[in-house]
């Protein structure tokens, strides 16, 4: 019954921009493997990406001389666009950021075809204002994608002050999307209270957090809860300001002086990383390393050699109390093992599941006690907290489930489309008769 409804459901082409997406041979995969479960299910789903990777700060895609070059990968069809090269959070990337912008939408309006939506994913703004642009161009619904919100990240980390005109350009613009958007679908699981300041109505609001293919895990040995020694505490992702590492050198500062039988490793790139390392050089922390990024598909193999999993954010209460939503996470919690997280986000899955240790945020001498309350816990209580990863990522991570969820939205909003021509604003207030309320119904945390 349910695959004889799903080949009557009309296929769908649908168009992604997102400067950062990624195929499983780097480190971002969150959005194609939802792509990928889209076009199993009989969709078209093609990105409009960077080849410049934002991990590891060079060109991976394009040959030299390519301007763009559109490639497949099990389905999913990128549009590399090229960019200019930056190494820190300058002017360089602003540059880079603008490029994208411009290029990628020039080269979507060359396109003859016409997709049935568009989405634009706010890493950055200018990435969803092209998006919005080519679905005015291609009269076609918008879907506004906000991973992070602007201007309030870049203001809450200290990047711009609340009045500064480029914050205030930036206000507008993510009000302006908002409004213009068909749907905001969003990893934030409070932003319906941030747009609801804006003026938004919930109604628009889906939720739909970071999530993965937790076969990727399957082959996983099951974590006993059994110390190594020297017992591993892995940091896997991002070396940004934004994840405060330097809470965890300090942490293992003071492991270090006390003589404890712990190892830090950090695995990753990112603009903070040569910073970190000459930091636990001069800080002559014999008990740290530091490795390269490894590919998404073999990620999960270096994280079964760990024995917990650190994860750390800056002390910024008001930008997390809508929420927070770490690709990191989700791989943390499938792998079964236990979570180590400073942090005070509302909706703290750690928390929530019993799956580690919570910890205030930017606190070094807390987590160094965290880190003595986990050597001290049984095996046993290891164990239980790796278990309550696992429910975790199959509750909330599931990537079958999620896709479920984005079909039905990009289903709904096309068939809305399809009955109510005119611009994005009346799409946004029209009625919903006629659409089955399963597949129009906004998404809330317990969904």
């Amino acid at each position: 019954m349910q695959s004889d409804r799903q080949s009557h459901q009309r296929k769908l082409n649908i168009w992604w921009f997102s400067q950062y997406a990624s195929t499983p041979d780097q480190q971002f995969t969150g959005q194609f493997d939802l792509a990928k479960r889209l076009v199993e299910r009989g969709h078209r789903v093609s990105f409009f990406a960077a080849g410049f990777s934002h991990y590891m700060f060079r060109e991976t895609r394009l040959n030299p001389g390519e301007s763009w070059r559109v490639d497949e990968y099990d389905g999913v069809r990128f549009a590399w666009i090229r960019t200019p090269a930056y190494t820190r959070n300058n002017w360089r990337r602003a540059a880079n950021i603008c490029a994208y912008a411009w290029r990628a939408f020039r080269l979507a309006r060359r396109w003859k075809e016409v997709p049935d939506a568009v989405i634009g994913t706010t890493f950055h703004p200018l990435a969803s204002l092209a998006a919005c642009a080519t679905a005015r161009n291609k009269r076609t619904p918008f879907v506004f994608e906000v991973k992070d919100l602007w201007p309030l990240t870049a203001v809450q980390f200290g990047r711009l002050a609340p009045k500064n005109p480029v914050a205030l350009a930036l206000g507008w613009l993510e009000k302006f999307l908002a409004f213009r958007a068909c749907r905001i679908m969003t990893t934030l699981p409070g932003a319906a209270e941030y747009y609801r300041g804006l003026g938004i109505s919930p109604e628009t609001i889906v939720w739909i957090p970071n999530g993965l293919e937790l076969s990727r895990y399957q082959a996983l040995s099951p974590y006993s809860g059994q110390l190594s020694h020297p017992c591993t505490l892995l940091y896997a992702g991002g070396m940004v300001s934004a994840n405060a590492l330097d809470t965890i050198l300090s942490a293992a500062q003071i492991e270090m002086a006390r003589g404890s039988d712990v190892r830090f490793v950090f695995l990753g790139g990112g603009q903070d990383k040569p910073r970190l390392m000459a930091l636990a050089r001069e800080l002559r922390l014999g008990n740290v390393e530091f490795r390269d990024a490894v590919p998404k598909s073999e990620l999960h193999r270096i994280i079964e050699k760990a024995d917990a999993l650190l994860l750390s954010m800056r002390n910024l209460p008001e930008l997390y109390r809508y929420g927070m939503s770490f690709n990191k996470l989700c791989d943390y919690a499938a792998a079964g093992r236990p979570i180590l997280f400073a942090g005070n986000p509302s909706h703290n899955l750690v928390e929530e599941f019993q799956c580690g240790i919570v910890i205030p945020p930017e606190d070094p001498r807390a987590f160094a006690n965290a880190i003595r309350r986990f050597l001290s816990l049984t095996r046993e209580e290891r164990a239980e907290m790796g278990r309550n990863g696992i429910r975790c990522a199959r509750e909330r991570f599931d990537m079958g489930i999620l896709a479920g969820r984005l079909e039905n939205m990009l289903l709904s909003v096309t068939e809305r489309s399809s009955r109510f021509q005119g611009p994005a604003k009346d799409l946004h207030t029209a009625s919903a008769t006629g659409v089955s309320s399963e597949a129009i119904k906004p998404l809330s945390q317990e969904n």
